[in-house]
Parts: structure tokens; C-alpha cells; sequence
């Protein structure tokens, strides 16, 4: 027998999904987390899977983790003290950043801080000109005179990122060998190994993140690989990535900055995989957990991505699937500001003490309180029995701010829920008019712990008429690990206009790119399957200071045919902005490389059909638009697919509830899916 492995840590749960490939089965698992002692669930979680579905360490043939462990540390600002050295002149690149504030409609915005203090920036002599040639060579003294001030004052590592290092990196590379021999206890990056592109402030910032979380992810990794040793697992751990890709654990070490957005990525990527399973081509993913909601859109069956993703009140300059982030988790807090207002969030209580009525010492109420306190939670476990939920301790901590307002318990619950949908709304709507989607052109696909609850809601207020909700919607994140290609970018800035002349150089930029995207896959991480590669650009009219990607023909780009490649520009501009100039000069400035391979991932096969509609479990008490309502209750485990039921009613399972208003019209799919429409009225 053998078994792959997914696994999610979240902010209240690790998440298990577990693929048994003898029987072609998946099974789900939820553990609560241990802040204090991180890494225990986890061992915990493998004991479960091995009492409840006989799953020996040795038998797991493939181990794919999601973490928090890096946007967590950017977060909470818990990360590793930083020098830099630069090209003497620029040492404020980080303070000056972009001339763009957060709010640019606050007179109190302010630019989060950055990541290494001025005093312990150093300039150094040398310069590589913009066409890479060097005007000056490295000071190599004064170097070592920089690593050595730095180490005495106590940093823990060196950024190295000096001026045009993207056309040239021999100075950097230099002065990296001579800061690991002044100061040989500090490890050292260079930002053109992070990420090598034009533009100093987003190459600097970027390969500042890569160190700022490098010793809590490079400890947090050895730890999994040692842990997972111990317990015999013969599987090298893989870890999801913030493309939606995986990668080995070992890469992990150093490639830190990829795995920033690990967790919230893989569950863009196990959705998408669900809704296409499902027949779904355009998606907005509501992703709600004990902290956090995170929405991002699926079209045409595939994530979509971006650059400039924030961590915390920093940008990411590399490619990430393009998640908004809301601070409306289950666990997040409900509370009354000195006006008298309520507000939910972004506080959350996590796991520890977590939501009140989890019974585990919370008294402030949050979300999933109020669900309790209405009645929709409180009768049935949660997370496979790891708790049940208790509405009198939910009541009494929804009184803590029902009081004050003058409110029943149960309007003020009410309230809470609205405010946090109302907050999802605003949120929403900003990304799809990014987008330019609308939204009732799209299914909402519901998961993790929460989403259930209050996608249908959410649903209702967008005037969206379908929501899916998967088979196991507390895991999808967990499930995003185990579909998940190994995928890697590679990225080269040319800056060049589209001419013949340039027709060579860009096949051999092409040919180049390949060579090294192909010895990552089959070298570094021994896959020897099908390679897959796709080419994008960032392209600009002459003149325009802002790119957009543009996703270019294979083809055209190994032939050189720069006609081709500046058709496919002009295509994108005039679809992005309604319009675009046949004539005018196209400038390629970055050509970017997306090398993947797809490893064998599960294969559901459809569910047997059921017999008649859904039947009822018991009715339930619940309170929603205003008053108490007996609603149906089913077991989600006694759904077969072809079955129908109706909203209002409750659907509970073992790893999250479903509360659907009235106006839903539900039936569940040959895979196991409950696809929710609302009917017009």
C-alpha cells in the first residue's frame, strides 16, 4: 500500500487529505493547532492517520506541506535583524521606494517600515552601468569593512543589491565571496539570485524578504525533514509555493521568498483543480478560515496571478497567484469602538483560546459564535469530533456586545455576521472591477472551515446565482499540495524594442531560459515526466512607464518573430484597455519562463447515484433576516449525488457546516459536490 500526503497549517487547524492509491480513495483529518509547541499537530495529525486509516510513516510515498511560517514572520515582523550593502549612492533605495502611498485618499497613510534599519545599510564602491558594462570596479576593502561592521552589530545575515546587478552580476557575486570570508558566520544573498530584474527598489525589497524570513522557514524546514525522518516517512518533503507550484523541502531553505505565500496559494490551486472536476470554467474562490478570508478568481479553469502581492504592508515581486486577503476568519473578533460601533475583525482568536464556544477558555465573541448563538452550530461535532460547538458559551459572549448596543443576543449576532459579509462584499467588488469580471458571470466556490457558512450569504449580496460548496471543503488547501505541478519561474530582463535585430537575441534569451528551467526540473527536483513551458513577457509601448504580462506564442519566440510576439501584446493592451496602436513601437522588457511538470495526482472517480431527494436529519431552530425559523438539518455523509433539498436548511459534516438561506435550490454532483443556485424571484 502506498499513500500521498497533503498537508495545511491554518491560523485554527492543520489540515490532512490523504490519497490512499491502492484503493483510490481520499480521507480528511482536521487537528487543532499547538502555538505553543508548532510542529506538534503535526506528528499528531500522522498518529491519526495512522489509527483511523492505517496509514504506516513508511507507507507514504509523497509528503506536499503548506505553511504560514513566512507570512507569518513578515507579519508579525519576527524575522531575522538585516544588513544590506548597495552601490554607494543609492543607500535609501528601501525609504524612497515607489512614489505611491497605501491610502491615497488618508492624510495619516504611512509605508510600512523596512525590513533592515539605515544604520545597517552600507554603500560600496563600484559601478555596473545600465547596458552592464563596469565603469568602476568593486571595493573590495570596503566590502569587508561593511561585513565586518555589520557582523558588530549583531545582524544576522547580508542583503547584497547593487545598482543594474540584473545586466551584470559579476560584483555582486564577488562581493558575496568576500562578505562569506570576512564574516563567515552570516549567511549572505544576492538579489540577483532572487529574483534578477530591472527596477531597484522591487528587485532590493524582494530579495530583502527572501532574508528577512530565511532563518525562521530554513529552522521551520529542518525541523519537518528531521521530524518526518524520525518517524520513518521515506518520502522527501515537497512544499507549496506561492505560484502554485511545489518545490523540495531543501530548496525551500534558501528559495525562501517563494514559499511567502504557500498556504493561501495551494487552496487557489486545489479549487481550481475541484471546479474544473466540476465542469465550472469561471470561479471566485472564498477561502475562510479561522483568521482570514482570501478570494481569488479561476477563469477559463485556471488561477489567475500577478506581481506586487502584499505581505503584511510590503509588496512581492515575484509571481503569485493573486489571493485579497480580508480579515474576516471565523475566529475573528467582534467588537464596539468608543462610538458605539460595531466592528468585526482583524483580531482573531485562533486556536488558542479560539472562538467561545469551543469551550477552550474564549469569552470574546467572533463569527462563528454568532453562527452558534443563531442556532446553526451547536448541535453536531466539528473538525472529525475535535470539538462541539456550545451555543450558551456562544450567547454569552455575544451578549458582551449586545448589551452596549441594546441589542438581543440574537440581533447582535445577526449584525456580526452581516458586517463580516458586508466587508467581503467591498472586498470582492474591488477585485473583480480590477479584473473587469462581473461577478453574477461567475459560480463562488466555498471551502475551508468557515466558507460554508457564510458563502451563501455573500452569494445572495453579490447577486452571484450559483455556489458550490466541494465534497471536503475544510481540506481544499490541504488537497491544493497534493494536485499541485512543480513549477518554477525564470525570469530575464532584456529591454529591448521589437525589430529583426532583435529576433536573435530573443531566441537566444529563449534558449537560454529553457536550458535552465529544464536542469531545475530534471536536476534539482528528479522529475523525469512530460516538461511543460510557458512563455509571458512584461511589454510596454515605447514611452508608457508601466508593463503589462503578456502571454507570448512558443513558437514565434524560439523563430524570432518579433511580428508575432507585438501582435500578441497589442491583443492583450486592447482587451485590457479597450484600444491599442498597430504602429507604434512595442518594448519587451522582462521574458519570463514558467517551467513545470505535472506528477500523477488523484483520480475521483464519480459517486452512485442516490435515490429520490435528500432527506432530513431533524429539524433545527434557527434565527436569520430577522426572526426564528425551523429549518431542516442533513448529514452531508447521506448525500448522494442527484439529490435535491432547498434553503433554508443546514448541511453538517465532519470538517464544516453549510448554511443555506431560502431562496437556494440545491442538488449534489456525481462528485460528491452540493451546487447551490439561487432561484430569481
Amino acid at each position: 500500500m502506498s499513500f500521498r500526503v497533503g498537508v495545511d497549517i491554518g491560523g485554527t487547524f492543520i489540515d490532512f487529505c490523504l490519497w490512499d492509491e491502492a484503493a483510490a480513495e481520499l480521507h480528511s483529518l482536521k487537528v487543532l493547532t499547538t502555538p505553543a509547541t508548532p510542529g506538534a499537530e503535526l506528528l499528531r495529525g500522522l498518529e491519526l492517520l495512522e489509527e483511523r486509516h492505517g496509514v504506516r510513516p513508511e507507507a507514504i510515498t509523497s509528503f506536499v506541506h503548506g505553511t504560514t511560517v513566512g507570512i507569518n514572520t513578515v507579519i508579525q515582523r519576527k524575522g531575522a535583524r538585516l544588513a544590506m550593502l548597495t552601490t554607494a549612492g543609492f543607500e535609501d533605495v528601501v525609504e524612497l521606494a515607489r512614489l505611491r502611498m497605501p491610502e491615497a485618499y488618508s492624510l495619516f497613510s504611512r509605508r510600512g517600515a523596512p525590513l533592515v534599519s539605515r544604520d545597517c545599510v552600507f554603500g560600496v564602491g563600484g559601478r555596473v552601468l545600465a547596458d552592464g558594462s563596469v565603469e568602476a570596479p568593486l571595493d573590495a576593502e570596503g566590502v569587508r569593512r561593511a561585513a565586518r561592521a555589520a557582523q558588530a552589530r549583531g545582524v544576522d545575515g547580508i542583503v547584497i543589491a547593487l545598482l543594474n546587478a540584473y545586466r551584470n552580476p559579476e560584483q555582486e557575486e564577488a562581493a558575496a565571496a568576500l562578505v562569506a570570508e570576512a564574516a563567515p558566520g552570516l549567511f549572505v544573498f544576492r538579489s540577483t539570485e532572487v529574483w534578477p530584474v530591472i527596477r531597484e527598489y522591487e528587485r532590493t525589497t524582494t530579495a530583502l524578504i527572501n532574508g528577512y524570513v530565511h532563518p525562521k522557514v530554513r529552522d521551520y524546514l529542518d525541523n519537518l525533514i528531521g521530524g518526518l525522518r524520525a518517524r520513518g516517512v521515506p518520502a522527501e518533503p515537497l512544499v507549496t509555493k506561492s505560484n502554485g507550484g511545489v518545490m523540495s523541502a531543501a530548496q525551500g531553505r534558501r528559495d525562501c521568498v517563494s514559499m511567502v505565500l504557500s498556504g493561501t496559494a495551494s487552496g487557489v490551486i486545489g479549487a481550481a483543480y475541484l471546479a474544473r472536476q466540476a465542469g465550472l470554467d469561471r470561479v471566485i474562490t472564498l477561502d475562510i478560515g479561522g483568521t482570514s478570508a482570501d478570494v481569488a478568481l479561476v477563469i477559463d479553469g485556471e488561477p489567475q496571478f500577478g506581481l506586487g502581492e502584499k505581505i503584511g504592508d510590503l509588496p512581492l515581486y515575484i509571481p503569485s497567484v493573486s489571493v485579497t486577503s480580508i480579515g474576516e476568519g471565523g475566529g475573528s473578533i467582534a467588537w464596539v469602538d468608543e462610538f458605539g460601533v460595531l466592528k468585526v475583525g482583524p483580531e482573531s482568536a485562533g486556536s488558542d483560546p479560539g472562538p467561545a464556544c469551543y469551550g477552550r477558555g474564549g469569552t470574546r465573541p467572533t463569527i462563528t459564535d454568532a453562527f452558534a448563538a443563531c442556532g446553526f452550530l451547536g448541535q453536531h461535532e466539528l473538525a472529525y469530533g475535535a470539538l462541539r460547538p456550545d451555543a450558551a458559551l456562544a450567547r454569552a459572549a455575544i451578549d458582551t456586545v449586545a448589551r452596549p448596543m441594546g441589542l438581543s443576543t440574537e440581533a447582535a449576532a445577526e449584525a456580526i455576521i452581516r458586517i463580516a459579509v458586508s466587508s467581503m462584499y467591498v472586498e470582492v467588488n474591488k477585485l473583480v472591477a480590477r479584473s473587469g469580471v462581473d461577478p453574477r458571470d461567475f459560480t463562488l466556490l466555498t471551502f475551508g472551515g468557515a466558507g460554508p457558512m457564510l458563502g451563501c450569504f455573500l452569494a445572495r449580496e453579490l447577486e452571484m446565482r450559483r455556489v458550490m460548496v466541494p465534497a471536503r471543503p475544510g481540506v481544499v488547501s490541504a488537497l491544493g499540495g497534493l494536485v499541485a505541478d512543480l513549477r518554477n519561474d525564470f525570469i530575464r530582463t532584456l529591454f529591448c524594442t521589437l525589430s529583426g535585430a532583435e529576433a536573435v537575441r530573443l531566441a537566444e534569451a529563449a534558449a537560454a531560459l529553457e536550458r535552465q528551467g529544464l536542469a531545475w526540473l530534471r536536476e534539482e527536483q528528479r522529475f523525469d515526466g512530460p516538461a511543460r513551458a510557458s512563455w509571458f513577457a512584461d511589454m510596454r509601448y515605447h514611452g508608457q512607464s508601466f508593463e503589462i504580462e503578456v502571454a507570448l506564442p512558443a513558437d514565434a519566440l524560439r523563430d524570432g518573430d518579433v511580428g508575432a510576439l507585438a501582435e500578441a501584446f497589442h491583443r492583450a493592451h486592447e482587451a485590457r484597455y479597450d484600444f491599442c496602436d498597430r504602429q507604434a513601437p512595442v518594448q519587451l522588457v522582462n521574458l519570463r519562463l514558467v517551467m513545470a511538470g505535472s506528477p500523477s495526482r488523484p483520480a475521483m472517480q464519480p459517486l452512485r447515484a442516490g435515490i429520490g431527494d435528500a432527506v432530513a436529519e431533524r429539524n433545527l431552530r434557527v434565527f436569520f433576516d430577522g426572526g426564528w425559523h425551523e429549518v431542516p438539518l442533513y448529514r452531508r455523509a447521506a448525500l448522494a449525488p442527484g439529490q435535491r433539498l432547498a434553503g433554508p436548511c443546514v448541511v453538517a459534516q465532519d470538517d464544516t457546516t453549510s448554511c443555506i438561506p431560502p431562496g437556494f435550490h440545491a442538488h449534489v454532483d456525481a462528485m460528491g459536490n452540493l451546487i447551490l443556485d439561487l432561484m430569481a424571484e
